[in-house]
């Protein structure tokens, strides 16, 4: 799938990364990857292999320290109580449900075509009724 900015996200994997393995949710690009849980970071240059992994339970705490109200995402329970409070802004799910199920029916359409889609094909061909809300 190519999204904008030549950014390009890979549902299959790649027969060679820059990562031990595959496991968990990864960035994976020509020079590097990312592991995102935990943060690890994975390259080589020139002869040299550079691994390295970042403590996000301390960087977790300290943006906690700088901005309270981010405990308002630490858990759908909180962002809830916290969008009552009016501390946040509630977030938009079915709008984000609704552009995650465009993003499955255009593999599906791009598949069925056998061609790259764009955003306007697939949200003028999708199947879903939801798009006439």
């Amino acid at each position: 799938m190519r999204c904008a900015g030549n950014l390009t996200i890979d549902i299959v994997e790649a027969w060679a990364v820059h990562l031990n393995n595959l496991e968990g949710s990864s960035i994976l690009g020509s020079k590097g990857g990312i592991r995102l849980d935990p943060l690890s970071f994975h390259s080589t240059e020139e002869d040299l292999e550079a691994n390295t992994t970042f403590e996000s339970g301390s960087i977790d705490w300290r943006w906690h320290q700088l901005n309270p109200d981010l405990t308002a995402y630490d858990s759908p329970a909180h962002h809830w109580v916290a969008a009552l409070q009016g501390r946040v802004p509630l977030m938009p799910t079915a709008d984000i449900a609704l552009r995650t199920m465009l993003v499955s029916e255009g593999i599906y359409l791009s598949d069925r075509l056998g061609r790259e889609v764009t955003r306007e094909e697939i949200e003028s061909k999708a199947e879903s009724k939801a798009l006439d809300l």
